[in-house]
């Protein structure tokens, strides 16, 4: 299972794991939003709404996809945020682990404003 991000020249191939909201974002696109920065992470809201997942985490690894239930967006992390205590990121709240992306560096790009198209991949 994998999502396709698309924004400004930039494509991030998604590598979606086997979970309720993964499936979800996956049988929800094409869709788009438009991105917002905090710290190191670029976040968009969502057609999806999801429930905390058992496993859901807070403090992730850089290029970790996350979704975030509290706002319905996608989570894309790629270094600390305002709240990091030390290099990894850590989101604003739990939020579901739902993929990786390989190429995470790429986010740096995207700025805020910026419209970011979610295909099936």
């Amino acid at each position: 299972m994998k999502l396709v991000l698309s924004a400004d020249g930039v494509r991030l191939e998604v590598s979606l794991r086997e979970t309720p909201t993964a499936k979800a974002l996956l049988e929800a696109a094409p869709f788009e939003g438009r991105a917002q920065t905090w710290g190191d992470e670029v976040y968009f809201e969502t057609p999806v709404s999801a429930k905390l997942e058992p496993d859901a985490r807070q403090v992730v690894e850089p290029g970790t996809v996350c979704f975030w239930t509290q706002g319905d967006a996608l989570a894309l992390p790629f270094g600390p945020t305002p709240i990091s205590t030390d290099d990894k990121p850590k989101l604003a709240n739990p939020c579901n682990v739902v993929g990786t992306l390989k190429n995470f560096a790429a986010l740096k790009s995207i700025k805020a404003g910026t419209r970011i198209r979610v295909e099936k991949g």
